[in-house]
Order: structure tokens, then sequence, then C-alpha cells
């Protein structure tokens, strides 16, 4: 793959210097273009060391309107980023829609790196890669233009550049050290007691730098063979990638820039239909034939008061000891509140809250999408409120408003809430795969009792609050959120991530049950 694109080709400097000028107008004039499209541009650069890729990136911060361009640059993970599953770090720096972002190192870097060095195997190599290939894809089926791009350099290139990186940092290393002038004796004196241990940290300095030359360049073949298959298990259609020789640095600049430049005329040229303004068209009523999901769940089951809070002083006790046995373990929980309106949410979330340390969880109550939300993928919102290591995030509604609400009400179109099954699975599993308790409730209540409680919520002065001309708008729909409720349910209903169907129309039934869930799955989730 990578002997193809060998050519040793170059662009001569006055050819270079009349042709920037036109791409320079063309791109800012696309860019322009794009600020009043809905079409969020991902620019991967990754490639060989040393093949000049901060170059590119410079140079394309020259070329574009700073003002709708941002980069971000992935060096060693953080201890905010490791306490969250891998990706948090790439969905926080997605650049909203009309916008460019630049990714200087992406979701490529690490498995490559880490296969190469055969910290990983094969079968986990193509895991993480499929993985990739299918987060790719449901950004760009949302409407982004990903352009990934690849700078290569033959072997010897990459020895020689590498050697003069070297030599660079060991002049810059001498200037520094002539640049400081005269001392005080007081100073030198110090300064010779440490001179043997500062010419030891040098050294220690220069060893690290050759060590990672002799990587780069022990490995090469290793390095390329690895970079090769990555490329061809996540070269999609909707992701494709260009392969750019990098040994002269004319020709590697221009072409990116022409690459970047058809890439927005095409995108632009097809005329995408605006994702943040869906047609606001109901879903037709649905037709259920036979039992649904919910049909299975026992809403006569009534529970006794005094037996209720026998049982709710003892599940506090337990809670409150696993919820602080999982802060010092580092282990998060994510709780997923989803019911009917009026369904007792509220309540349950409540004596849930009221079994923890306040310092331990956050409830996170999930309302119509802001502007900025509206400008990124749905799910952007959720990671980027994902827990620290050892806190409980508790969601009143979640993001299966994508195939609830927006299904219903036709805030998404049938091709987004379709998808959104795989997509909230995907995301899921990545979160319980980082060891993320993940616990879901669907708050079960009959129509009748839904009718009783609107009525009483408008009778009680401080209930009122709690009724709206939506919610009676919604209930007039009970049928089509039952069928959506019923596909949700049977599609995302996953081993790791399983539904808990609560029976509500007993309030202290669905409190209790709430909180043995919730203690069962955080008591598993710690043995595990």
């Amino acid at each position: 793959m990578f002997e193809a694109i060998e050519l040793g080709r170059s662009v001569e400097k006055a050819t270079f210097e009349v042709e920037v000028e036109q791409l320079r107008a063309d791109l800012i004039e696309a860019q322009r273009a794009l600020r009043g499209s809905e079409v969020p541009v991902i620019v991967i650069v990754s490639g060989v060391e040393g093949a000049g890729k901060s170059a590119v990136v410079n140079r394309f911060h020259g070329w574009l309107d700073t003002r709708g361009l941002r980069t971000a640059t992935f060096f060693e993970e953080g201890e905010e980023e490791r306490e969250r599953p891998p990706y948090w770090r790439f969905w926080r720096s997605l650049p909203p829609r009309g916008t460019i972002g630049m990714l200087f190192g992406s979701w490529y870097t690490q498995p490559i790196v880490e296969r190469a060095f055969e910290r990983i195997d094969e079968a986990e190599f193509e895991h993480r890669l499929r993985r990739i290939s299918e987060f790719e894809t449901m950004l760009a089926r949302d409407g982004a233009l990903i352009v990934k791009l690849w700078f290569h350099l033959p072997r010897d290139i990459q020895t020689k550049r590498l050697r003069k990186q070297l030599q660079e940092e060991k002049e810059r290393e001498g200037k520094g050290k002539k640049g400081k002038g005269k001392k005080g004796k007081g100073k030198k004196e110090k300064e010779k007691k440490a001179k043997k241990g500062g010419k030891k940290e040098k050294r220690a300095e220069e060893d690290d730098l050759s060590a990672t030359l002799r990587d780069y360049a022990d490995n090469y073949e290793r390095f390329a063979s690895v970079s090769e298959r990555a490329i061809r298990l996540s070269d999609i259609g909707l992701a494709p990638w260009h392969l750019i020789e990098s040994t002269d640095k004319r020709y590697r600049d221009l072409t990116a820039g022409k690459i970047l430049l058809e890439a927005l005329r095409s995108r632009l040229a097809e005329g995408k239909v605006s994702h943040t303004t869906a047609p606001h068209t109901p879903a037709q009523t649905s037709e259920l034939s036979g039992k649904t999901v919910l049909d299975t769940v026992p809403l006569d089951y009534v529970l006794d008061r005094t037996d209720y809070e026998v049982r709710l002083k003892k599940l506090r006790k337990q809670i409150r000891a696993l919820s602080w046995r999982a802060h010092e373990e580092h282990r998060s929980t994510v709780v997923v509140f989803e019911g009917w309106d009026a369904g007792g949410k509220g309540g349950a979330i409540r004596r849930l809250t009221g079994s923890m340390d306040a310092r331990l969880y956050q409830v996170i109550p999930v309302a119509a999408p802001t502007d900025e939300e509206r400008a990124q993928h749905y799910l952007w919102r959720f990671w980027r409120y994902l827990p620290p290591a050892g806190a409980v995030h508790i969601y009143d509604r979640s993001w299966y408003g994508r195939v609830l609400v927006e299904r219903v009400e036709g805030f998404a179109r049938p091709d987004e809430w379709q998808r959104a099954y795989k997509e909230i699975n995907d995301f899921e599993e990545q979160l319980t795969e980082h060891g993320i308790v993940v616990v879901k409730f669907w708050l079960h209540i009959s129509k009748e009792e839904q009718l009783r409680r609107f009525e009483e919520r408008e009778r009680v002065a401080y209930k009122k609050h709690k009724i709206t001309e939506e919610d009676w708008r919604n209930r007039e729909r009970w049928d089509d959120y039952l069928a959506a409720v019923n596909d949700m349910v049977a599609r995302t209903s996953t081993g790791c991530a399983p539904w808990t169907l609560v029976a509500g129309n007993d309030k202290l039934a669905a409190r209790i049950q709430v909180l043995e869930t919730f203690a069962q799955r955080l008591e598993a989730g710690l043995k595990r």
C-alpha cells in the first residue's frame, strides 16, 4: 500500500506560491459557505513520525479563518480522562456543526501503537478498529464530513528526519546553556554541586529521545504493517483515507489543502438536509397487535406501609455502604430513569438520593437540548456528563428521548431514530467495558392511574406545577408511546445494561423495587 505512493513527488517553489494563493482563497470561500450549513467537519491528521503533521496543522491555521477552526491534540491521557471511557476525550473535542475541527492524533493512535509494540493481540486490535469504523459511520450518518489524512515517509527519509530532530534538540540545549551568561559566585557553587546530577539528568533526557528514535527507526516495518492494516480495516465509504507522500513539504501541504477543499465543495454541493431542524411531523398512530412487554408488569402489586418502612430503612443503610465502597474502589454508576408522565420518577429519585451521601451523586435533569447541544450529535451532551471515578450520576430522562419523544413527536427523522438503537447499545457497552455500572428503570403505570394522578395534580395547590398542557397532549398519544417503549425495551435491554420494568401504580412498591434493583446491580458490579 505505502510503496505505491513512494514516488518522490515534489512541487517547485514558484508553482507552490501560485497555487497556494488560489487555494487559500477557495478554502476561505468554502469555509464561509460551511458556516451556513449543518455539517461539522472532522479532519484527522495521522501518519508516521517525522512526516510533518504539526507543520500541516500550522499551515491550515494560516490558510483558514481560525474563528471557525479549532485543533485538538491528544497527548498522554490525563487523570480526568483515565476515569472515563476512552472515547470521552474524543467526544469532547468534536466540532459543532458549521465548523472545522482538526484532530492531531486521534482514536487511531493508541490502537496502532499498542499493536505495534504487541501490547494488544490481533483480536483486540481488530475489535478496536471495528469500533472506530462504527463510530465514524455514526458521525457521518449524522451529517459529519470526516477527512482522514495519512502522511507517509519512506524508511530512509524518516530516519534522516528523526536524526535531524535529535540534533536540533541537542543544539537547543547547547544554546540554552551558553545563554546563561556569568553567574554569581554563590550560584556557581550551587551549580558545581549539582553538576554531576545535572549531567545524569541530561543524559537521561538524551537517552529517552534516542530511545524514541530507535523505537521508530527499528520498528519502522512493524509500524508500517500495523498502520496499513488499520487503514484497510477503517477505509469506509463514508470516511475514506487519503494517503499523502510527505517527502517534499510543499507537495505535502498543497495536496492536503486540495483534499480538504474538494471534500468541502463536494459536501456543500450535496445540499444536506438540516439535522437541527428535522420536520416536526408526528409519527402515525401505531397499530399494536397482541401484548407488549409492558403487559407483563404486575401493576396490581401493593406494598403495606409498615413493610415499606422496614425495607426502606434496611435498603438505605445498604445503599449508603455500597455507594461509599464504590467510591473507594473508583467504580462509577450511571442510573437512567424513564417512564410515563406522573409515573413516579421524581419520588423514586428522591428515595435513591436520600440513601447516599450528597457528595457522591449528581442528578442530571434532561430537558430539550440547548443551541450548543443541537449543534452536536445527540449523544454528545451525555458523553460530556459522564461521572468521574467513584461517582453516581442519575439521569431524569436520558438519551432514550431519541427513540421515545423524538420518534413519536417527529423531532427525529425515521432514519435517525431507527439507527439510534444500535448507537445507544454501543454507547452503553463502552460504559460497561470501562467498568461503569449501568442501571435503567422504566416506571410503568396504567392509563387509568395516570389520569387519576393528573386530576389530583390539578386539584392540589402544591402539585399544580407538576401538570402541563404538554402532559395532556402526550397522554392523547398513549398508544404511540406504548409502541415506542415496547421497541425500546426489546432492542436495548442488553446483557450489560438490562431494563428494569417497575410496577408503578403503587408508589411504595415502586420505590422499594428501584432501591432493591440499584443495590443488587451495584453490588454485582463491585464483585465483577
